[in-house]
């Protein structure tokens, strides 16, 4: 087996494989980091529909089959970039960042503090009709 060219440490970035190839030979193939999926920016909880057992294969990510195109890939970071938009996100306010329920936590939030907004507008011109 022929030496490995690369650096000699056992590194998280530097794991091999032995493969055999055509001609009967055995060589290191490298094997790349697994990426990991996409997580909620405010829980931290890995988005629905992501699985990464469901996943292809790394190096054919370009041409996602059609049964995962209601997923988003767990790719590591440089390879979002090859992918297009609609592979990265779904169709909702902050889609592809944030849980459903982080959504609805912060659609809620934004109503009452627009009623609380209100209510204060309104409280004050009672007291100026007061006054």
């Amino acid at each position: 087996m022929i030496a490995d060219p690369k650096k000699s440490y056992n590194t998280r970035s530097n794991k091999v494989r032995v493969i055999k190839t055509p001609g009967g030979k055995l060589r290191y193939q490298h094997v790349k980091k697994r990426g990991s999926p996409p997580k909620c920016g405010d829980c931290g909880i890995k988005l629905p529909g992501v699985s990464s057992s469901s996943l292809p294969p790394m190096s054919d990510h370009l041409d996602i089959p059609r049964f995962f195109a209601l997923v988003i890939p767990a790719l590591r970071p440089r390879e979002y970039a090859k992918i297009s938009r609609p592979k990265k996100t779904v169709q909702r306010a902050y889609g592809g960042s944030r849980c459903s329920n982080c959504v609805k936590d912060r659609v809620v939030r934004a109503f009452l503090i627009e009623e609380q907004k209100i209510v204060k507008k309104v409280l004050k011109e009672t007291q100026q009709k007061k006054r």
